[in-house]
C-alpha cells in the first residue's frame, strides 16, 4: 500500500527475483526463444561473410554437412514454434556468486506493483496489480521448471491489496480494495473471498468474511483453517465507504478462520497489537504477524512498526511481543523457508512522512527469536509478489517507489520503467545464509 490513495509508481520493476537455498540446487534454468528459419544465401562473387558462418545450411541442401563451426549447434525451431531443448541441457544467463548472489530469470511480461503472490505444484501465481490508480486483476502463472509466463483468467472483480493463500491445489482471495463505486480517488474495502482453480483456470465466489469489508489484511493456512488477519476499513459509525490518506480510517486486529471444506467461518482471539500491512508466516504450526502499520493503512502517515507477535491456533493465543525486526517495515514480500521467515523488500517512512522502498532482506528463526540480514535485493522495491518454490523464493514485480497521486482529472498516467524499458533482469540468489 502507497503514501497516498492510489499512487502511482515512479520507476516500475517488472521482475522475477529467487532465492535459491543452502543446498547447491544451481540456478533455474531459463528455456530458449523461438526464432524463424534464416538460409543463408549464397554469394559467389563476393568472399564468405564470417557472421554467416554461424547460420544454418541452406533447406535446399539437407545432405550437406554443417560446417566445423555448425558441428554442436542445435537445429533451429521452425517458425512461430518454441525452442524444444532437454531442461538439462539449458544453462542460466549467469551464475550467482559471492560477490553477485542475485542471477537473472524471465521478467514479468508485464509491468505492475501492488502484487499478492504465492507458490502451487512448483508454480508462481500472481494476482492484483495497478493500472494507473485503478486495481487491474490481473493474473499470471510462472514455471519455475521452463522459466517462463503464462497469462490466466482475470480476477472476477479488480482488487488489490488483498489476502491470499494455497491450500492444497488451489488459491483463496479475501477481502482487499477496489475502485470506489463514486469514482473518488480513494479505497473501498470489500467483504468478499473467491478461490482460484489453476488446473481449470476458474474463480468460485465463497462465503464473505463475517467480519465485514478490510482490506490490507494477511492470510496463513494452519492445519486445513486459513486465517485472515489485521487489515483497514472505514471508521465505524460513518458513513465513509471508502479511506483515505490523512482522513481517519480503522486498522483493525479481527482474526478470522476460514475452512475450505465447509466453505464456513469463525471468529478467533483478535490480535494484540491491530495492523494492515503486516507480514504473516507460518512455522511449526504457529503464526507470526510482522511489521505492518499501526496507526493508517498509507504508507506517508509514517506509523510502521517493528512489532512481531506469535499465534497459536490450537489454543487461540497470543504470545507476548517477540524480537523486534531489525526495523520498522510494511507491504513485505514473506515466506517461510524450512525453520525461519524470509521477508524482503517493502515500504519504509520516516518521521517527515518520506516513503522509501526497502531492498533489506532479512530472515526470523522463532525457535531463537532472533533475527538475521540476508543478501539484499538488487535494487529497492515495494508493491511485490512472493513465493517459495522448492528451496528458492521467488518475488516478482515491483516498483522503486510511490509516487504522487495524478492531477485532478489525470487518471490515464501510465507507469514508468527506469530508462524506457518495458522489464528489467531477474535475479537469483544462491544462498541464504
Amino acid at each position: 500500500m502507497t503514501g497516498r490513495p492510489f499512487p502511482l509508481p515512479l520507476h516500475l520493476f517488472a521482475a522475477v527475483l529467487v532465492a535459491a537455498a543452502s543446498l547447491p540446487l544451481g540456478a533455474p534454468l531459463r528455456a530458449q526463444p523461438a526464432q524463424a528459419d534464416k538460409p543463408a544465401q549464397a554469394t559467389p562473387s563476393k568472399a564468405p561473410n564470417p557472421a554467416e558462418a554461424q547460420k544454418p545450411p541452406e533447406a535446399t541442401k539437407p545432405a550437406e554437412a554443417p560446417k566445423p563451426a555448425e558441428a554442436q549447434k542445435p537445429e533451429t525451431p521452425a517458425p512461430g514454434k518454441a525452442a524444444e531443448k532437454p531442461l538439462d541441457e539449458k544453462t542460466p544467463a549467469e551464475k550467482p556468486t559471492a560477490d553477485k548472489p542475485w542471477v537473472t530469470l524471465a521478467p514479468l511480461p508485464q509491468p505492475a506493483t501492488d502484487l499478492a503472490g504465492v507458490a502451487v505444484n512448483g508454480k508462481l501465481y500472481l494476482f492484483g496489480g495497478l493500472d494507473g490508480i485503478r486495481p487491474s486483476g490481473l493474473a499470471f502463472e510462472y514455471d519455475a521448471a521452463t522459466d517462463s509466463w503464462t497469462k490466466k483468467k482475470p480476477m472476477p472483480v479488480n482488487l488489490h491489496r488483498f489476502a491470499v493463500a494455497a491450500y492444497g491445489d488451489r488459491i483463496y482471495l479475501f477481502g482487499g480494495f477496489k475502485y470506489p463505486d463514486n469514482g473518488a480517488n480513494a479505497w473501498q474495502p470489500v467483504d468478499t473471498a473467491w478461490r482460484y482453480d489453476p488446473a481449470s483456470d476458474e474463480w468460485t465466489a465463497l462465503a464473505p468474511m463475517p467480519g465485514g469489508k478490510r482490506g490490507a489484511a494477511s492470510a496463513a493456512v494452519v492445519d486445513g483453517k486459513i486465517f485472515v488477519i489485521g487489515g483497514a476499513t472505514t471508521q465505524p459509525d460513518t458513513k465513509d465507504t471508502a479511506i483515505e490518506a490523512k482522513r481517519r480510517h480503522a486498522i483493525v486486529g479481527a482474526v478470522e478462520e476460514y475452512d475450505p471444506k465447509a466453505n464456513s467461518w469463525r471468529v478467533r482471539t483478535a490480535l494484540p497489537t491491530p495492523r494492515a500491512q503486516a507480514a504473516v508466516a507460518v512455522v511449526a504450526g504457529k503464526i507470526y504477524v510482522i511489521g505492518g502499520r499501526i496507526a493508517s493503512a498509507f504508507a506517508e502517515d509514517a506509523s510502521d512498526t517493528d512489532v512481531v507477535e506469535g499465534y497459536d491456533p490450537a489454543r487461540d493465543l497470543w504470545s507476548r511481543p517477540l524480537a523486534k525486526m531489525p526495523a520498522p517495515r510494511s507491504a513485505m514480500g514473506v515466506a517461510s523457508w524450512r525453520n525461519r521467515i524470509v521477508i524482503a523488500g517493502g515500504e519504509t517512512t520516516d518521521a517527515r512522512g518520506t516513503v522509501s522502498a526497502s531492498d533489506a532482506v532479512a530472515s526470523y528463526e522463532p525457535e531463537t527469536n532472533a533475527w538475521r540480514a540476508l543478501a539484499t535485493l538488487p535494487a529497492a522495491r515495494r508493491g511485490i509478489a512472493t513465493g517459495l518454490i522448492g528451496d528458492r523464493l521467488y518475488v516478482a514485480g515491483g516498483a522503486a517507489m510511490p509516487l504522487a497521486a495524478p492531477a485532478a482529472g489525470d487518471s490515464t498516467k501510465k507507469i514508468e520503467a527506469p530508462a524506457g524499458r518495458a522489464t528489467l533482469e531477474t535475479l537469483q540468489l544462491d544462498v541464504l545464509r
